[in-house]
């Protein structure tokens, strides 16, 4: 998986890089792959190209990427609208290599020019308020440039940590970023913004990361294979409670995606007292009644919260399944109740059994008892953050869905499209988790692998054009269950 960094820690491998005075320097090493990049994008000499150069080591970054491609033949303008603010000294020796190439440096983009590429080197990860006045209007006016728009680093206005836009932002349509990833580009509204993106590791080689992108080989790891002399129950059993009157469809959802993604078993335990004997559509579920399913033998996962409703009775039957000693994943209305009662917390913390949160950013911010935008803000830190408060595996819901470890270890999924916001996704989400942990992944890959699955079986529909618009739960898990047999090569 690749490594993702927070800034803190950018900044202590830049240092220690930059101490060893390394030749060419991390800015001219920066400014050749950003000007690589851009010629790819580019094509042919002869293209005219914009660069917006701001006062820092970002706007170095762009100078060198200038100098390079004036010497490919291309017409390049540089906007660099502080000229009488000091850059730093490597922004300062690259400015001066753009003068001595006989630069054009201009103070504002030129009214009804026409540019084939835009580059943004204005402000990178140091950039902690919001961009306004003159570089606002500069942001806007590139944004309307009809051409792909190019990110040095990370995109002007994006925070890199928590993905959050501070102000006007410039959208890239492709981003290159250096040395490392970071989370911002992954999550919130760092996808929105960044466009493709690029890794640019400078010769920067460190070991491990502060988290990680989720990536298809979670799929593979997974200890799914099976051998001929195989039966149901070496496949575990899954129990899916939920289903109150008028929420069947949730819990239903849930167990028919992990019968798709291979459970032995998967019983019902429904709380609406006319909840039917049978699924016709999908007759291979059991349906019991909640109490029945806490005590059976073969189950071997539990997904609680389906349609489970917060009433007395759903916070009883929730409160046994707290008490049992399998693997637990707590979604939808079984968070609610976590975040209602404070003796549904202390059983969730005490738990010997693993568990795993699935909350969206509402939910996460009732058990965390804060706003939806404050967790929003900083979607890492809250999932981390819950993960320690409750001793479990977490999962964010969200773009760029962040999954964080009680022992501080997280990730970001980047699979998933805005198609995915649709009724039942959650419910499709929880009874994957469930399946893979009954079949013996651990919470962890079991996590992982759903998360990600989850997500590409949307992208996979939505490339197909069965969405992003009017895609339904039911055919991701259909397709989840299709991806997952050809990652592990079945």
């Amino acid at each position: 998986m690749t490594p993702i960094y927070r800034t803190a820690t950018l900044r202590e491998l830049e240092a220690r890089a930059k101490a060893a005075r390394p030749q060419p320097s991390l800015m001219e090493r920066a400014g050749l792959a950003a000007a690589e990049y851009a010629q790819q994008l580019l094509g042919p000499k002869g293209k005219s190209v914009l660069v917006l150069a701001g006062p820092g080591d970002n706007g170095g970054d762009a100078f060198e990427a200038a100098v390079h491609l004036k010497r490919a033949f291309h017409r390049v303008d540089v906007v660099y609208p502080v000229p009488g603010r000091t850059p730093s000294e490597d922004a300062r020796a690259a400015l001066a290599k753009w003068n001595a190439a006989d630069g054009r440096l201009l103070a504002a983009i030129p009214a009804n020019a026409s540019y084939d590429l835009v580059i943004d080197g204005l402000f990178g990860i140091g950039l902690k308020q919001p961009v306004e006045g003159p570089y606002a209007q500069l942001i806007e006016t590139a944004n309307a440039v009809g051409a792909p728009r190019l990110a040095l680093d990370l995109p002007t206005g994006l925070h890199a940590d928590t993905g959050a836009m501070l102000g006007a932002t410039f959208r890239a349509t492709h981003t290159i970023t250096f040395i490392a990833a970071k989370p911002g580009l992954y999550t919130l509204d760092g996808p929105d913004v960044c466009g493709e993106i690029r890794i640019a590791d400078l010769g920067v080689q460190e070991a491990g990361g502060d988290g990680f992108l989720v990536d298809d080989s979670v799929l593979a790891a997974l200890p799914l294979r099976r051998p001929r002399n195989f039966h149901k129950g070496n496949a575990g059993g899954v129990a899916v409670i939920g289903g109150a009157a008028g929420m069947l469809g949730a819990c239903l959802l849930a167990g028919r995606a992990a019968l798709r993604l291979g459970a032995g078993k998967v019983f019902l335990g429904l709380l609406s007292e006319r909840a039917p004997e049978v699924d016709l559509v999908q007759p291979e579920l059991m349906l019991r009644k909640p109490e029945a399913l806490l005590n059976e033998a073969a189950v071997t996962a539990i997904a609680a919260g389906p349609g489970m409703g917060t009433d007395s009775q759903a916070q009883r039957v929730l409160t046994q399944a707290l008490r049992s000693n399998v693997p637990l994943v707590l979604d939808a209305d079984a968070l609610n109740l976590v975040a209602s009662y404070a003796v549904l917390q202390s059983a969730v913390q005490v738990r010997q059994a693993p568990t795993v949160l699935t909350p969206h950013p509402a939910e996460a911010a009732r058990l965390l008892g804060k706003k939806t935008n404050e967790v929003q803000a900083d979607r890492l830190t809250s999932a981390l953050v819950l993960a320690q408060r409750f001793r479990s595996m977490v999962v964010l819901k969200g773009n760029g869905s962040v999954c964080a470890h009680p022992d501080g270890r997280w990730w970001i999924n980047p699979t998933g499209n805005p198609g995915m916001a649709s009724a039942g996704m959650g419910d499709v989400l929880s009874g994957m988790i469930a399946a893979l942990i009954a079949q013996g992944a651990t919470p962890e890959q079991a996590l992982l692998a759903a998360v990600y699955l989850h997500g590409a079986a949307g992208d996979d529909l939505a490339v197909s054009g069965t969405g992003p618009l009017g895609l339904t739960a039911s055919e991701v898990a259909e397709r989840a269950r299709t991806l997952l047999n050809r990652a592990l090569g079945s």
